[in-house]
């Protein structure tokens, strides 16, 4: 079952469970709340198993598959502990797949054992003690998850239920054999279908009957009161129209009170607004004006410093910002500009020097030592060359010579073979040109056939046409014959209903009548019951019947009340 809250564990509030329930099924886009089968059947066919980490992928063999409830808790704390060192961020849920574990068990268990000791139990349970084991199972057990009861006099578990206490549920897990209690259950629905069949079988039209009599009874009910609920229903339509003309009429005079003074908000926020940008207009101008003048000063300072660089260079001035050259003199300027140019060809003078006396070296001892070495190279790759193509030619002529040989043989083994291939595709050539003077004939054949089909088939058309014209006429004649017939039964129900209508109208009135007579005449009574008393009754009895009319106002508000 869905999880609940504190105050819904307390409380036992069933409903708000199947709320959950219709909830999440809605979210999923289901029809009905998913159960814990389906849920399983998914994952099994989506693969999700075989796509988890290595070190976890026996655990839903151990928990949905197998079946040993003596090693299920030991091998499940194993798994985890391993899984723990290894991936650490998932170890906030290694509780409650402990937990879980220790509710299969108790399952499996309880389809093994009548009873069994607590010791016992928490010796398979190598994480837990017996007061933890005793707080977990208690819940699975109020909510009938788990059928057991808990005996402190013997300190044992208690596997079976009541039948009055069981809820039908479908075994999670693997299952060796149902449980006592559930195999007691099933026998009494046997018994209870069977008998339900005996019954159908001996009284068949007992059912018909009882369905006959309580459509009998519910017209009779119906006609007793139709006329008093017609017109209630008349009433309560024609108060409902007051009541929804008096609100419209309301809400309309409320919206133009309300766009009115909308109306007025914003014709004086357009006035704010517009003296709020005449404002701004005036102090955006002044700052433009502002910026336009330092940006012009600050152009004709750059186009110097630019055509200083142009002469002198960028290096020079590598490393100041824009600001700090804006903020420099033309003389200080220029004075950096020589300085670096000095500095830069004395840098380049002593450079060349350095290059210089290197390239001289190395060129002198790559001479002294190259010579000799490229000259002995060249000689040995001389000699090497000529071994290679003496080699090479002589393989070249030996294949050659081998070659014309198995040519000649296979021209003289050809050659006994030149009769046999022209008499062969002579054969086939032959064979061919009868095969297609046939294929020609059967064409022609079918030619004439087809022909003959087509003309069958137009005549065949054309009758087909011929006769869905007429069948169309004939079923436009009938459509027009029974839209007559509807428009005289609407008219014969429009005048029997204006004729009821009528007749309700005028019981009405009459009703009204009679109850302003009955009100009469007990005005009647009162005035001449008071000229016949005292001051002091009078004023009694007069608040008895204010008294009474009160009463009477708080019955027929009443009763307005339920008409509405």
């Amino acid at each position: 079952p869905a999880s609940m809250s504190e105050n819904e564990k307390y409380l036992d509030l069933q409903n708000s469970t199947k709320d959950k329930n219709m909830t999440l099924a809605s979210y999923l886009d289901l029809q009905h709340a998913p159960t814990r089968e389906t849920l399983i059947a998914d994952i099994v066919k989506q693969g999700i198993p075989s796509k988890v980490y290595p070190e976890l992928q026996p655990l839903f063999k151990i928990l949905e598959i197998d079946f040993q409830p003596l090693k299920l808790c030991s091998l499940v704390n194993n798994m985890l502990a391993e899984v723990e060192k290894l991936y650490p961020d998932l170890s906030p849920y290694a509780a409650d797949v402990r937990q879980v574990a220790v509710l299969r068990l108790m399952r499996q268990l309880a389809q093994v054992y009548d009873k069994i000791s607590i010791s016992k139990v928490v010796s398979l349970i190598p994480y837990i003690e017996p007061l933890d084991l005793e707080l977990l199972i208690i819940e699975p057990a109020k909510t009938l998850d788990l059928q057991l009861r808990i005996d402190h006099a013997t300190q044992t578990f208690i596997f079976g239920s009541t039948i009055q206490y069981q809820r039908e549920e479908t075994a999670s897990g693997p299952t060796v054999q149902q449980m006592p209690s559930e195999m007691f259950r099933n026998q009494l629905v046997l018994l209870f279908r069977a008998l339900n069949k005996s019954v159908d079988l001996i009284s068949p039209t007992m059912k018909v009957q009882a369905k006959d009599a309580l459509r009998h009874d519910s017209i009779s009910v119906y006609m007793k009161s139709a006329k008093r609920d017609q017109m209630n229903m008349i009433k309560r339509k024609e108060m409902i129209e007051h009541r929804k003309e008096y609100y419209e009429n309301l809400n309309t005079e409320k919206e133009r009170a309300e766009l009115q003074e909308r109306e007025k908000t914003r014709r004086e926020a357009e006035k704010a607004e517009t003296k709020r940008r005449d404002e701004e207009e005036k102090r955006r101008t002044e700052e433009r004006s502002a910026r336009e003048e330092k940006h012009k000063d600050k152009l004709l300072k750059m186009e110097k410093v630019k055509k200083l660089m142009e002469q002198l260079g960028e290096k020079p001035f590598e490393g100041l910002t824009e600001e700090e050259l804006l903020g420099m003199e033309e003389e200080e300027l220029l004075a950096r500009g020589i300085e670096y140019m000095s500095k830069e060809k004395d840098d380049l003078k002593h450079k060349m020097k350095q290059v210089e006396k290197r390239l001289d070296y190395y060129t002198r001892a790559q001479r002294l030592v190259e010579i000799p070495l490229m000259k002995e190279e060249w000689e040995k790759s001389q000699e090497d060359d000529k071994i290679w193509w003496e080699e090479k030619e002589a393989t070249r002529i030996e294949m050659a010579i081998k070659k014309r040989e198995h040519d000649i043989s296979t021209r003289k083994r050809l050659l006994r073979m030149k009769d046999d291939k022209d008499e062969f595709v002579s054969s086939i050539l032959s064979q061919k040109e009868m095969q297609h003077q046939e294929e020609v004939n059967r064409f022609e054949e079918e030619l004439l056939r087809v022909r003959e089909e087509r003309k069958d088939a137009k005549k065949m058309e054309i009758l087909k046409q011929l006769t869905e014209k007429r069948r169309k006429e004939e079923l436009a004649k009938e459509a027009e014959d029974k839209k007559k017939q509807k428009e005289e039964e609407l008219r014969k129900f429009k005048e029997e209903k204006m004729k009821i209508d009528e007749e309700a109208r005028e019981t009405q009135m009459k009703q009204e009548a009679r109850m302003r007579a009955v009100e009469e005449k007990m005005a009647q009574k009162d005035r001449e019951r008071s000229d016949r008393g005292g001051g002091g009754d009078r004023w009694d009895r007069g608040g008895d019947r204010d008294r009474g009319g009160d009463r009477g106002g708080d019955r027929g508000g009443d009763r307005g009340g339920d008409r509405d």
